[in-house]
């Protein structure tokens, strides 16, 4: 031994002897630890006493591991992977549907109790661990490993429909560029020297028509698959070789992409939102979304509808989170960066619905002025034949003038007096409130009700093409996010170059894809919508909070946060993470399986004959397939479980990076420290230990017994001294 080392040092000075193990392990060689097969069997209820055993990785990064260039390439990265499709054609939905500006209320507080507590766990894991989903949660407890595969297959199963949305948007954003726009007016069909319009098209409208019948030409049940879609296969195609060339270089591009795919779609909402409030009927919308329904706020449905948006809307669960913060450095302040996402995602979700009730409510006055127009020519027509009096209609009402609220009177005078027959007459209240309650979503809302409203816009194709391309975009941010919760901890798992990995899972996925751009493709998008990530991420994210509050301990991680972040968060995370949070998702687990068993299982197909939707329950092939995407997504949660509680399979101790092993060093160091000992082994907080540090002896893999071995560091006996060190990545 050196005689300058410490021990050599101790031993010519009369001090107690209180080295610590570190520095015994400091003397030792450099280890292969990817070679290494270490046995390191320790059951998570025996870990060390001391700040906890999260890695601490090197400040530095590890060895290898790709970094962000800086704190703005990741804020925008972790933007555009929330900030989604579901913000422009969800958020306003629901807001119409659960009560106008009183759904605010429930989401905004459900956001500050589950959604900012929950993102900023997830961030803090990641940036700790520094690994994907599987890595993070095989560190954290080893028989949970199962979250983090879970995970990666939701992220696989989104992946493959969310990625035809994008398809559908660049055959839009294409068809776009011509005047007038194609699905402005109905297609006309001659018959000889006979020109008759579309039956179909006459039955719906030209922009129902035109998705149903030129974008999808969507077979009349799931059953009937009518083969593929071709233009849709090329515009899925090409989606996927978008998502590629951004992903192909790990965050060293999809990084530089983020730079615009996050920052342009704000250019296009305000673009819209100037233009919006300058169109006539704008006001009508936004005033209609704004007005609050209080007594909505009692009803169970809507506060469980504003959870799972919170729960979307962050992307919680998906593994995307995650792996973007696992390429922070370890100082990173994640606590800032949780609170400043979750704010900028939930005015995102406002501004999105002022632009989208501004554009409806111009569309509405312009179909309630249609609507006054055809039933006043109906009127007419009834003077002239002598079905209505004249001395029925006001006399101030001007038929060439006619205004909304001139035919609602005379509406009320014929409806009052001819009261008997008036059924008979078909006349339409014409009530602009009854067009704004026609509440849309999804796909119906992007591609046929905010469609139909660009087309009376001036300059329509501008709009289109903006439009459409904000979408892509939207879209592209939450694929990045999504192909990253893939592929990071594969990378992390396996020696395999980032490129090869990318193309390989792209391909693949796009052949996996063709099974939404046949003729019945919707139907299956529909299908994936509603089953594949709703329950599966539900658990998923429970079993999170509770591996870190429950299982690793919210004392030692709030402990592991405050030498992290270099302070410590405040006691409310304390009691989210172990109280409420687990709680409120349970609650939300429970009424999302209710609602699945009361709620028929079933789509809307589209039927040609009427040019209208028709409910439709699943047949059982497909019925069963829905409910496989349910199993499969959760099944490695037991199956890792079972596998690793009776030793079928490791955990991955032979894949421990050289950030690790300096971290577990460092906790080694503080073995000394017992300040949460005592909550490890459940005792009483009246047996707690005193504020000031006391020397005891390192407890075994039993987590009872102390280790007698003094032979840490000297290789006598069959193991050197870190490889007698238990840890919570034992066996993998």
């Amino acid at each position: 031994m050196p005689k300058n080392s410490k021990v050599t040092q101790r031993e010519h000075s009369n001090e107690p002897v209180t080295e610590s193990v570190a520095d015994l392990l400091a003397l030792e060689q450099p280890m292969d630890y990817k070679s290494s097969q270490m046995s390191m069997g320790l059951s998570p209820g025996a870990i060390a006493p001391g700040k906890g055993l999260l890695p601490s990785p090197d400040p530095d990064g590890e060895e290898g591991r790709p970094a962000w260039n800086n704190k703005l390439e990741y804020i925008l990265a972790q933007v555009g992977f929330s900030v989604g499709l579901g913000n422009v054609w969800r958020f306003p939905y629901l807001c119409q549907k659960n009560g106008g500006g009183a759904y605010l209320v429930p989401y905004f507080i459900l956001l500050i109790i589950i959604g900012i507590p929950l993102f900023f766990l997830e961030l803090a894991v990641g940036q700790r661990i520094r690994r994907g989903s599987i890595g993070v949660w095989n560190y954290v407890y080893p028989q949970l490993g199962g979250i983090g595969v879970s995970s990666l297959m939701v992220c696989g199963f989104v992946g493959l429909y969310y990625n035809v949305i994008i398809g559908w948007s660049i055959f839009y954003f294409f068809q776009s560029f011509q005047y007038p726009l194609p699905w402005a007016e109905c297609p006309i069909r001659r018959n000889g020297t006979q020109a008759i319009v579309e039956p179909e098209c006459e039955k719906s409208s030209a922009t129902t028509y035109f998705w149903y019948r030129q974008t999808l030409n969507i077979t009349s049940s799931i059953d009937d698959t009518g083969g593929l879609n071709w233009r849709m296969v090329l515009s899925l195609l090409g989606a996927w070789i978008i998502v590629c060339l951004a992903v192909i270089k790990g965050i060293q591009s999809s990084g530089k992409v983020m730079y615009f795919s996050s920052l342009f779609p704000y250019v296009v909402l305000a673009c819209f939102l100037v233009r919006g409030l300058l169109l006539k009927g704008a006001v009508d919308g936004i005033a209609h979304m704004f007005t609050p329904k209080l007594e909505k706020m009692l009803e169970p449905q809507v506060w469980r509808e504003a959870a799972t948006q919170v729960f979307f809307a962050l992307g919680l669960g998906f593994g995307g989170v995650i792996a973007f913060s696992s390429y922070n450095k370890r100082d990173n302040n994640c606590h800032f960066d949780a609170a400043l996402v979750s704010v900028i995602n939930f005015v995102t979700s406002i501004l999105a619905t002022l632009v989208v009730f501004a554009v409806l409510g111009f569309k509405a006055n312009i179909m309630n002025e249609k609507c006054v127009v055809d039933n006043a020519e109906k009127i007419l027509g009834y003077l002239n034949t002598g079905v209505l009096s004249r001395e029925l209609i006001p006399p101030h009402v001007n038929f060439s003038q006619l205004s909304s609220s001139d035919y609602t009177e005379m509406y009320g005078i014929i409806k009052t007096v001819k009261e008997d027959t008036f059924s008979q007459l078909g006349l339409d209240p014409c009530l602009l409130e009854d067009e704004l309650n026609k509440s849309v979503q999804g796909t119906g809302l992007a591609f046929i009700a905010f469609t139909e409203a660009m087309t009376h816009f001036p300059a329509s194709p501008f709009w289109s093409v903006m439009f459409f391309f904000m979408l892509i975009n939207l879209g592209l941010g939450s694929m990045i996010g999504t192909m990253t919760g893939i592929t990071t901890p594969i990378l992390d798992a396996f020696k395999i170059r980032k490129e090869i990995l990318t193309v390989g899972c792209c391909i693949v996925a796009f052949f996996l894809g063709l099974l939404f751009v046949q003729r019945s493709g919707n139907y299956f998008v529909t299908m994936f919508d509603d089953y594949s990530a709703g329950l599966p991420l539900t658990v998923v994210v429970i079993l999170e909070n509770i591996s870190v509050a429950w299982i690793y301990g919210t004392k030692r991680f709030m402990q592991d946060l405050e030498d992290m972040l270099g302070f410590r968060p405040y006691s409310f995370y304390f009691y989210m993470w172990k109280y409420v949070s687990p709680a409120c998702l349970s609650v939300l687990i429970v009424a999302t399986v209710i609602e699945m068993a009361i709620s028929p299982a079933g789509y809307n197909a589209w039927v040609e004959e009427l040019g209208s939707e028709r409910f439709m329950s699943y047949p059982p092939w497909a019925l069963g397939m829905a409910y496989a995407l349910i199993i499969s997504a959760m099944l490695p949660l037991p199956i890792v479980f079972i596998a690793r509680r009776f030793n079928l399979m490791s955990d991955g101790s032979n894949k421990l990076s050289v950030s690790y092993r300096k971290g577990m060093m460092k906790d080694i160091s503080n073995l000394e420290e017992q300040d949460e000992s005592r909550f490890i082994l459940n005792k009483n907080p009246s047996e707690a230990p005193s504020p000031m540090p006391a020397h005891r002896a390192y407890l075994g893999p039993g987590g009872t017994h102390e280790m007698t071995n003094t032979n840490y560091g000297t290789g006598i006996g069959p193991k050197s001294g870190y490889q007698n060190i238990t840890s919570p990545e034992s066996e993998l």
